[in-house]
């Protein structure tokens, strides 16, 4: 599909026409009153904001959990994907590999690729976490319970 735009030089008009499928714009918003919502088996909800299905993007993408009061992420890994969990609020117990810490608002958790880990929110209040990947999320990479070691 083509689209026609009028450009003006010298004070003549000419009309370029453009393939419009080779324009891509250079910035996305999404805000996140405007977001999916995706209710997962721990109970929580995830906003994706910038990931494969809201734009090109390859490399990276960003999302945000709610995490209620009580509830723990399932025990996962990724082959590909480095993650940084980045606690905005709330209180929790995050676990990568054989490691357990205390995390809280302000805290930043980098997960190694084919690094087991989950997050147990052992507040009163719900956890928001912002979910940083790298390349870009992917449902098939994501895989439920311990890693392989080789």
């Amino acid at each position: 599909m083509y689209l026609s735009v009028p450009l003006c030089l010298c004070g003549k008009v000419f009309l370029v026409v453009l393939n419009h499928m080779s324009i891509k714009p250079k910035m996305i918003i999404v805000n996140r009153q405007h977001a999916a919502i995706i209710n997962t088996p721990h109970r929580s909800e995830i906003r994706p904001l910038i990931d494969r299905t809201t734009s090109p993007i390859e490399l990276c993408s960003l999302a945000e959990e709610v995490l209620p009061a009580g509830c723990a992420v399932g025990r996962h890994h990724h082959l590909e994907t480095e993650e940084i969990y980045y606690i905005t609020s709330g209180t929790g117990r995050m676990t990568v590999g054989n490691e357990t810490r205390e995390v809280g608002a302000g805290d930043a958790v980098f997960i190694p690729r084919n690094e087991t880990h989950t997050l147990e929110n052992t507040g009163s209040e719900p956890m928001k976490i912002l979910l940083v990947c790298g390349p870009a999320y992917s449902i098939a990479d994501h895989r439920m319970g311990d890693a392989a070691r080789a």
